[in-house]
């Protein structure tokens, strides 16, 4: 009996939609791509219009042997890849490689559930070659200045370094950023407090000195001579409340997800990683239990919104229901491709009640969402606030204090933020010409404080707003610029390292266009117009590699490596004594002997400039077959070896040692790994000859 071919990207999505459909549908996986370009080579034409050389991965082939075998018999295909470009793309590949001779459909679907696939199928259409060519620009664009500009930097600075078209921007942004904060000069202010209370009332509050002899002081401007003469003579002052002011304060909910929006929330509340926070995602989507989760819209579907309606009422009650279903606006400059934000599928599936074999980081991340989904369909929060002036001789203090009436849709959900509010008093019932106690006067020093570096959260955020890559390229950014050791995590913030601020530097003088921040906006904006059919993709491609091609080239031929990479310094080579110089690798600076490659001698440098060792060669108190010169200890980049004094003349090495964390049973020194001349392992003692202490059998470390 014939069926009909749904061919998605994983198993899991797979499982999932054939619960809803019937025997009628064979669903199987592509296991994601089954072209892209190959590993070892550009794979584009530059010369005949930026043509791609496709070619299928081996791991690819036995899935598209096994989707060649379902369609024998298959009376049509249905192609259920993601909505996005990266799915279109997927789903144009596969029906070139497939090349299906019965009726072949292009569906998508927001959330994984019966409805929606039915839907889906009811609304088939044609491949849109324009998302696709967008994809290709995207992924041509990036190849180009990859496969181009990454040998580049492996001639000028270090090998196994990269550049990438979005990499090098969001680091660019780390160094920056790392610059401001060591430029910062702290910036001394002072501040004055008043701890008040009304008479027979316990209790006390703070009120800031905001103004004196007419003049308002703003926060830098109260200086230490001032702050203490007005806490002496503040001291039998009387303070009169001059003027209280209260107001209702709103505040409104948040959205639902975007991707940026989830992985900066799920940084901040749950700790994750962008990476962790998309793998979970894809997870949940797959299982069928929130919608798509790579989307820049805020919008929520008419259904949700009132499943959402139901469940407030149910779950928090009618008061908590505003008149009508809210709509958000999106802020978002360049937002496109998915219709809808991230939600839960089925809004009454509670966080408790979740059924899933998933893990309890899914399930986190599941509740995150239902609780953010929800609260954007809340009423406003509502707060009363008060100012309240305080007279003090020629001085005007100000107590502010902040009490919830309504906690609105704070009973579902409150956002993180980067930055801790303000924080703010309790205050007790004020009213004009009331006198008040002094409890104590605070006069207080303070330093302005540098800006803080990038957290996961505050980047991807920054990202956004400079309309640098797409929400797909968040995650797998963040990824690269670790791996790539550009980049390194402190106390969960974004620092360069050595390297990366070296290749940012280089890049900013050398490639200025590349590692700008609105060319790389700007060109997100020509792959939007691909997309939609206003810019044609092989002109977009031709207007940037024309002059990045030309610029490339000089720039080959005019740089040097010695130039970027290598200090002298006054320092003496501890194998032949020639200078050493100080050059730059992929993991930071090293001391080098300028003799190489004659002597490979190499050592760390720490942060003050000195080797991490310092170690000299020690003799070992015997001759060199070879030259019967003294043999010596040495340290070398795998470690310690014993070899002759007279190196490089005599090249002549006894054996490598290597410390395992043992004592000598015999002396007390260290134990070390050695090998013969015939490379057979044995442990022996570090004080050789002094002791002879030798093992076959590898010691227990102590």
């Amino acid at each position: 009996m014939s069926k009909k071919l749904m061919i998605v990207e994983s198993p899991a999505k797979a499982k999932t939609i054939g619960k809803f459909l019937g025997s009628d549908y064979k669903i199987l996986a592509s296991m994601g791509h089954v072209r892209d370009l190959p590993i070892k080579k550009l794979g584009i034409n530059v010369e005949k219009d930026f043509t791609p050389e496709y070619v299928i991965p081996q791991k690819a082939k036995k899935v598209i042997a096994a989707l060649q075998d379902a369609l024998k018999g298959a009376e049509g295909v249905y192609l259920a890849t993601d909505l996005d470009r990266e799915g279109e793309a997927i789903a144009w590949h596969l029906k070139h490689v497939l090349k299906p001779k019965v009726p072949t459909v292009r569906i998508t679907f927001h959330e994984i559930s019966k409805s929606a696939i039915e839907h889906a199928i009811l609304e088939g259409r044609d491949i849109n070659e324009e998302l696709v060519e967008a994809q290709a620009a995207r992924r041509i664009l990036d190849r180009l200045v990859g496969y181009t500009l990454s040998p580049f930097l492996w001639r000028k600075v270090a090998a196994k370094l990269s550049a990438g078209r979005v990499q090098s921007v969001t680091v660019r942004l780390v160094v920056e950023k790392e610059r401001e904060i060591r430029n910062f000069k702290p910036v001394e202010y002072w501040s004055l407090t008043a701890i008040l209370k009304k008479a027979k009332d316990a209790l006390e509050f703070g009120a800031n000195l905001i103004s004196y002899q007419g003049k308002n002081i703003s926060k830098l401007e109260l200086k230490e001579e001032l702050a203490k003469k007005l806490e002496k003579e503040l001291e039998k002052a009387k303070f009169i409340v001059q003027k209280v002011e209260k107001k209702d304060q709103f505040k409104s909910p948040s959205p639902a997800f975007t991707t940026s929006t989830l992985q900066q929330e799920a940084n901040r509340k749950l700790g994750y990683s962008a990476k962790k926070t998309m793998t979970l995602a894809q997870h949940l989507y797959e299982d069928g239990l929130i919608t798509y989760m790579r989307t820049d819209s805020v919008q929520i579907s008419r259904d949700a919104m009132a499943d959402a309606r139901s469940v407030i009422e149910k779950q928090f009650g009618k008061e908590y229901l505003p008149a009508s279903a809210r709509a958000f606006t999106n802020r978002a400059k360049r937002a496109q491709e998915a219709h809808e934000a991230i939600r839960p599928v089925k809004l009454e599936m509670l966080p408790k009640g979740l059924q899933t074999d998933l893990d309890s980081g899914h399930t986190r991340l599941y509740e995150l969402i239902w609780k953010r989904t929800i609260a954007s369909q809340m009423v406003d929060a509502k707060f009363e606030r008060t100012v309240a002036d305080i007279v003090a001789n020629e001085c005007i203090f100000r107590a502010t204090g902040q009490i919830p009436v309504f906690a609105g849709f704070l009973k579902a959900y409150q956002e993180s933020k980067d930055e801790a509010d303000e924080v703010e008093v309790t205050l007790p019932e004020l009213a004009e010409k009331d006198l008040l106690h002094l409890v104590k006067l605070l006069s207080e020093q303070h330093f302005t404080e540098p800006p803080a570096r990038f957290t996961e959260a505050t980047l991807v955020k920054k990202l956004e707003e400079l309309s640098i890559g797409r929400p797909s390229t968040y995650a797998p950014t963040l990824e690269t610029i670790q791996n790539r050791l550009y980049v390194e995590l402190e106390e969960k913030k974004f620092k360069p390292t050595v390297i990366g601020e070296l290749v940012t530097d280089l890049l900013v003088e050398h490639f200025p266009t590349i590692i700008d921040y609105q060319f790389t906006a700007e060109m997100e904006d020509k792959l939007d117009d691909i997309a939609s059919g206003k810019r044609d993709k092989v002109a977009v491609l031709k207007e940037f590699y024309g002059p990045y091609a030309k610029l490339l080239s000089q720039k080959d031929k005019e740089l040097k490596k010695s130039e970027i990479v290598q200090e002298e310094t006054d320092k003496d080579c501890p194998m032949c004594n020639k200078k050493l110089v100080i050059k730059m690798g992929r993991y930071g600076k090293f001391y080098a002997c300028s003799g190489y490659p004659d002597c490979d001698y190499t050592d760390k440098i720490i942060g003050d400039g000195k080797s991490q060792t310092s170690f000299v060669p020690e003799n070992v108190g015997r001759n060199c077959p070879k030259c019967n010169s003294p043999l010596v200890k040495r340290k070398g980049r795998f470690g310690f070896f014993v070899g002759c004094s007279t190196f490089p003349t005599c090249k002549y090495i006894e054996q490598g040692e290597k410390e395992i964390n043992a004592k000598c049973p015999k002396c007390g020194g260290d134990v070390v790994e050695r090998r013969t001349r015939k490379a057979k392992v044995f442990w022996g003692c570090s004080n050789y000859p002094k002791c002879d202490y030798a093992t076959w059998e590898k010691p227990d470390k102590k």
